[in-house]
């Protein structure tokens, strides 16, 4: 652990070599990329939250370090960055402050909202079927035995049922941009940094959120604000800057390097006889490779995946526009409403597992008639939007980026 802590202390800021002033976002055209990205990591969280699920095999969780919430999380500070940033340049840090708290305060409504659904559900289901296993994988007996004191822990983020622990994530961090996106636009390298220092001291001196009934808050917000301020450094100017860096073939090399190293790691978790193949000195460096906290080989791991996948998908590339990667670039465009139903799908996919004793085919019909719904989901929202959007002239304004609120 002193080594991995000095790795903490070492690598991470070697991020903050560029200093000057951000710029604002480009007026170009909406990234498709990202939108196709958090789409995609979209449809990997659902299939990850349904447990007992073949399909889950193909999720990246299985295959390195990171999964599906790095890639989110990322995305989620660079659109909001993107978005702000320009309403901070042209209008100034208060409306630009007034803008992210109030999208902050919808995302809350969104998360109580949901919260309150979806209790309703395992608590029908539990009772319906008299199973409480329900309630009990899914952290809500304390809400049935206490429900006025839960529902109080809920309101103030501290109680959260199994799977929604995402939004209250992203509503801290969103709580806290202000003065960070005013910082990152005027000193990117200093505020960086800072980030950085948070995370290291929230390692060594163990910052977190309590939780409800016990313990802390499962994705340490001071942890993940890293990425979540690296992503929104990106689109302030730090792509751009990044870029002969990820151009370089040694970068390349180190990053597919570094994928194998962790795909070789993670089949030791499945296959036992691998496992002697890993040194002692090697497992104790690694091991706890921590989500709470975001931990640095999960951080790198994320980073390799991102350096490669810009090498090889440009943001020009033919395929964004191809019809087979609609559905998912639609589900990105609208995550707020996706993520919201794919925790109830998941749920429900549980539940005909669970009663069903559904084998591999129902595991994968239930996976794809999930994701189905997702995107049919997605589409409907989309064309709502444009018949709402639709200026007199006939003109449909920028999707907006969703999550962060406003146009993209």
């Amino acid at each position: 652990m002193i080594v991995k802590a000095a790795v903490k202390h070492l690598v991470i800021p070697k991020l903050l070599l560029t200093s000057g002033t951000a710029t604002p976002p480009p007026p170009g055209g909406r990234d498709l990329r990202l939108d196709l990205f958090r789409g995609v990591a979209l449809w990997l969280i659902f299939l990850d939250h349904i447990p007992q699920n073949v399909v889950n095999w193909f999720t990246i969780r299985n295959y390195g370090f990171s999964d599906a919430t790095e890639i989110f999380i990322f995305i989620s500070g660079y659109t909001a960055a993107f978005v702000y940033g320009r309403a901070m340049h042209e209008r100034g840090i208060l409306i630009a402050s007034a803008r992210v708290l109030r999208r902050a305060w919808q995302i809350y409504v969104a998360h109580i909202f949901l919260f309150t659904i979806f209790m309703a559900e395992i608590a029908y289901v539990a009772a319906t079927f008299e199973n409480p296993l329900y309630a009990e994988e899914m952290n809500i007996l304390d809400f049935l035995k206490q429900p006025d004191v839960t529902i109080f822990q809920a309101l103030i983020l501290k109680f959260k049922p199994v799977n929604m622990d995402v939004l209250p994530l992203y509503i801290m961090l969103l709580l806290f941009f202000p003065p960070m996106l005013w910082l990152l636009i005027r000193q990117p390298a200093f505020a960086l940094a800072g980030s950085a220092l948070v995370y290291v001291l929230a390692w060594n001196l163990n910052w977190n959120l309590p939780a409800y009934p016990n313990g802390v808050w499962f994705f340490n917000p001071f942890a993940w604000q890293l990425l979540f301020v690296f992503g929104a450094w990106c689109a302030l100017g730090g792509a751009q800057r990044l870029t002969a860096v990820l151009r370089s073939p040694v970068v390349l090399g180190i990053a597919i390097a570094y994928l194998l190293f962790a795909f070789s790691v993670t089949l030791t978790w499945y296959v036992e006889p691998l496992s002697r193949f890993v040194p002692i000195w090697l497992s104790d460096w690694m091991y706890p490779i921590d989500k709470t906290d975001l931990d640095v080989l999960r951080f790198a791991h994320f980073l390799a995946l991102a350096a490669v996948t810009v090498r090889f998908i440009p943001r020009d590339w033919p395929l964004l526009k191809s019809p087979y990667l609609r559905p998912a670039i639609l589900c990105g465009q609208h995550s707020l409403e996706i993520f919201c139903l794919g925790v109830f799908l998941a749920f429900a996919g549980q539940f005909i597992i669970s009663e069903w004793s559904g084998g591999p085919l129902i595991q994968t019909l239930i996976s794809l008639v999930g994701i189905l719904i997702m995107v049919a989901t997605a589409s409907l929202i989309s064309w709502y939007k444009q018949i709402e959007g639709r200026s007199p002239a006939g003109r449909i304004k920028a999707p907006d980026a969703d999550l962060a609120g406003g146009e993209a």
